[in-house]
């Protein structure tokens, strides 16, 4: 079954004014099956395959020559000489949507592409499946812990992969390609050691050092390698809320696992109904909301600006979103129940933001209703909310 991905209009906008668009994402993510279908009259060309990549690199005029009108390249960071080349072309034709590029490794490509094509570039990010893209294929199911288990992989639901070997498969294959490719790393048993304990730590403060001396790696080691897991579309560090309020902030950032599914894996949870009991399951949906969150950015093709506000006091709201001029709180409870004291947090700091006009805690239950206090909302209907503006 095809899924209408939510970011493909942008897609096809961005196509329509730049010569060169460029879509990273993590693997598997469906990348290849959204460029192919929305731009399937250009010649496609994958530079994984030995002999394509071969072609591409000893002979990158011969090669983008063999395609007058422009084409799609899938996994271009594999052959990054090709960019300079591209640049040359671009400059001399002025075509639009001539070059569609695709990515899986964020730190390799982004870095070639900056280099070689800025300001002839329009950069877009596809993460897993949505709430919104589920929801649309009927593939949303009823309970939080199932959805959270399963993930947002593509694989997981259009060819019915059962989540625990195919997640087993992909953090596997990961390690080894992957990693081996975006940095010099000999140990890749320290490595999987790193990605497992940094699971143990989403929706956490992030200490770096700490985390290192549990791996047995330097601090500075442990920071090259978060890298490659923000590279890689693993992580991501949501930095905390910095604004003078006249008492002290924490500084330290915290850490999100960006697939529910992958977090489970790595934690060793091996069904729904452990995750259902297990001491991190609020962490996990906390970094499920946060993913969430990013997917409606990156969908709309709006830049997120998220944070999370913490003062040395202990007071608390895990995801603040700057909306033009208004500051948007959001408390995640993974409970099914909203007591009336779940508010309080964001009430507390609206009090310190007075930007903070729209207060919201998200729950695991299935009620979405407005008190006096701010609006519960039910996870189901996440995608329900605009939060790009």
């Amino acid at each position: 079954m095809a899924v209408e991905r939510s970011i493909r209009p942008v897609l096809e906008r961005r196509a329509r004014v730049s010569p060169v668009v460029v879509l990273t994402g993590p693997r598997q993510s469906g990348k290849t099956t959204l460029v192919r279908s929305t731009f399937a009259k250009k010649p496609y060309a994958n530079l994984e395959a030995p002999d394509v990549r071969q072609r591409a690199i000893s002979d990158p005029r011969g090669f983008l020559d063999s395609f007058p009108d422009g084409a799609v390249l899938d996994e271009v960071q594999r052959a990054p000489e090709l960019l300079s080349y591209i640049q040359v072309d671009v400059d001399a034709r002025r075509q639009r949507g001539r070059w569609i590029l695709t990515g899986s490794q964020n730190l390799l490509l982004l870095s070639n592409v900056s280099q070689s094509l800025a300001g002839r570039s329009a950069l877009l990010e596809l993460l897993p499946f949505s709430v919104a893209e589920l929801r649309a294929a009927g593939w949303l199911e009823d309970d939080l812990f199932a959805v959270l288990f399963r993930g947002g992989y593509p694989p997981l639901f259009d060819r019915g992969e059962e989540p625990v070997e195919w997640l087993a498969s992909y953090v596997a294959t990961y390690v080894e390609r992957d990693v081996r490719q975006a940095l010099n790393i000999g140990d890749l048993l320290a490595f999987q050691t790193f990605l497992r304990l940094s699971a143990t730590r989403t929706g956490q403060l992030l200490n770096l050092s700490q985390l290192g001396s549990d791996v047995g790696i330097t601090h500075n080691t442990a920071k090259s390698w978060l890298g490659v897991l923000e590279a890689s579309y693993l992580a991501v560090r949501l930095p905390p809320f910095h604004r003078n309020l006249g008492k002290r902030l924490v500084k330290t950032p915290k850490l999100h696992l960006l697939d529910s599914g992958v977090a489970c894996y790595l934690l060793g949870i091996r069904t729904p109904d452990e995750l259902r009991l297990h001491p991190l399951r609020g962490a996990i949906f906390e970094s499920w909301v946060i993913s969430e969150i990013l997917k409606a950015h990156q969908n709309s093709g709006r830049p997120a600006k998220l944070s999370f506000f913490r003062d040395a006091h202990g007071l608390e709201v895990d995801v603040l979103i700057e909306r033009g001029s208004e500051i948007t709180g959001v408390e995640v409870k993974s409970g099914a129940t909203v007591p009336l004291e779940a508010f309080g947090p964001l009430q507390a700091v609206a009090t310190l933001i007075p930007d903070m006009r729209t207060r919201i805690v998200l729950h695991g239950g299935a009620e979405t209703f407005t008190t006096n206090a701010g609006r519960a909302m039910s996870y189901r209907d996440i995608d329900g909310f605009d939060w790009t503006k």
